[in-house]
């Protein structure tokens, strides 16, 4: 936290009632960042790491073990807390924001010692449990439409003055935070350009490193190519970004081949490997545990249908509570937090009526549910994905084809290696869902060859980012 806004007075007038603690110590020397207050841990955090797990026996990979040498710089006593922003427009579902949560929740519980800033366009970003030293900025909330145009979520403002006003704030916090490293979350220049004046202020820093973090898939190689021209996104890559991390598997989808993207910009991609879900249940509460013990399910034989924030779910809801469930099998559907309300009711009153079926509204932590599930229906968002393979789940995806075909393309891909079953949501009816439930559950693949140490990677790729800060070059061409 900051403790005092010492711009444009430095040093301190006299007389000054500000103490100093031995906790307290003055950053200087930082090229281009104005002197500020910190606080200062008496004693540095543990190594702690998390294996990362593999599909076959969730043994850690080579990969996972993080060096001491790697630790050294932020956990030297005496010295300042790095500090990381990590930034998601949440427009549309949960995805990004579970996924930035997720890489805050494994930076915080790390052996760097840092302090995150996230900030999300998603309100209850704030509310989930995080490790000390993790907070959250919440901006006023966008929806992207099934056209893929933007509207403010709640508010009365015009799409114009909400991007400005989420522009200020970003930049303002990013100005005021002074990170050392600012992860932007998919989007290069932000939901309609909002990152620009924040981009344009980092550029002027050269000590703040600059990453994107891409999911695995985007979108079809025509619409990333039409979308990222018009966006002029490869200018912004070359000139404010220092890396790009690949949230994926490229033996399952290289986006740097598929997009035809240019030499420059192929040579700052990372493939990580796709983020683990399992470490997500270390920072469950227990209210949540008794919340989800309250609701008494089987402990087999249970189907979990997920449609996501549930804003577009409503047509694979609707077919999973018509559908026939085989005897002895207890069906829960999740209809994330979007879903329209009048929607809601109708399916709470249809499930009612059948004593195979539960149904609830939103779930703090889902992961918790899918471990204990036999079988998976879900659209084919990159989280749910992610949750599936880390629990090795079968699971029958219906993926959202519009406003992008993301979902579609990666469960293909997922299909074809034997991971997923797959339905068409052209295709879709309660006939359908009812003849996969049926089905007798097919032996997963001996060796799937899945990355799922994108976490461990991801660490080792911020350590060697916070070395370079250290050393202030500027950060990109």
């Amino acid at each position: 936290m900051l403790h005092l806004d010492l711009r444009g007075t430095w040093p301190p007038p006299a007389p000054c009632p500000l103490k100093i603690s031995p906790r307290c110590v003055y950053r200087l020397g930082r090229k281009g960042a104005e002197p500020s207050l910190l606080s200062i841990p008496s004693t540095s955090h543990a190594l702690a790491t998390q294996p990362l797990y593999t599909w076959q026996n969730a043994r850690p990979s080579p990969q996972s073990l993080v060096h001491q040498e790697l630790v050294h710089q932020e956990s030297t006593p005496g010295r300042a807390r790095s500090r990381i922003v990590l930034y998601s427009h949440d427009t549309m579902g949960l995805g990004h924001k579970r996924r930035n949560l997720l890489i805050a929740q494994t930076l915080g519980k790390s052996a760097i010692e840092a302090d995150i800033l996230m900030i999300s366009g998603m309100r209850d970003a704030s509310d989930l449990p995080t490790p000390a030293g993790v907070d959250c900025l919440t901006l006023p909330a966008l929806q992207k439409r099934e056209d893929g145009r933007y509207q403010s979520r709640r508010l009365g403002l015009s799409l114009e003055d909400m991007i400005e006003l989420r522009s200020q704030l970003i930049r303002t916090a990013v100005k005021n935070f002074q990170p050392d490293v600012l992860i932007v979350d998919n989007v290069p220049r932000g939901a309609m350009r909002e990152l620009d004046p924040t981009l344009e202020y980092v550029r002027s820093q050269p000590h703040i490193r600059c990453v994107l973090g891409l999911r695995d898939v985007l979108d079809t190689p025509e619409a990333v190519r039409r979308d990222w021209r018009r966006a002029d996104n490869c200018a912004a890559l070359r000139h404010d970004y220092d890396a790009i991390w690949i949230y994926g598997d490229p033996s399952l989808y290289d986006l740097r081949q598929e997009y035809g993207l240019p030499a420059d910009l192929v040579a700052k991609m990372q493939p990580l490997g796709y983020l683990n879900q399992r470490p997500r249940r270390d920072y469950v509460g227990p209210n949540v545990r008794a919340n989800l013990k309250a609701l008494n399910l089987p402990k087999d034989n249970l189907v979990l249908c997920s449609v996501g924030g549930g804003q577009d779910g409503a047509a694979l809801a609707q077919a999973f509570i018509q559908a026939t469930f085989p005897q002895g099998m207890t069906g829960i559907l999740v209809t994330g937090p979007f879903m329209p309300p009048e929607m809601q009711q109708s399916l709470f009153h249809q499930a009612s009526q059948n004593p195979q079926l539960r149904i609830v509204d939103y779930l703090e932590e889902p992961t918790l549910l899918l471990e204990q599930a036999s079988r998976i229906i879900a659209m084919g968002g990159y989280n749910t994905t992610c949750e599936i393979l880390s629990f090795q789940k079968p699971a029958l995806l219906v993926p959202r084809i519009a406003p992008r075909q993301e979902q579609w393309i990666r469960a293909e891909r997922l299909r074809q290696m034997g991971l997923v079953d797959v339905l068409h949501p052209n295709q879709l009816s309660a006939a359908a869902l009812t003849d996969w439930l049926h089905q007798p559950i097919a032996p997963a693949p001996a060796h799937p060859q899945v990355n799922l140490n994108g976490l461990d990677n991801l660490l080792k790729e911020m350590q060697q980012l916070l070395r370079a800060t250290a050393l202030s070059p500027p950060h990109a061409s």
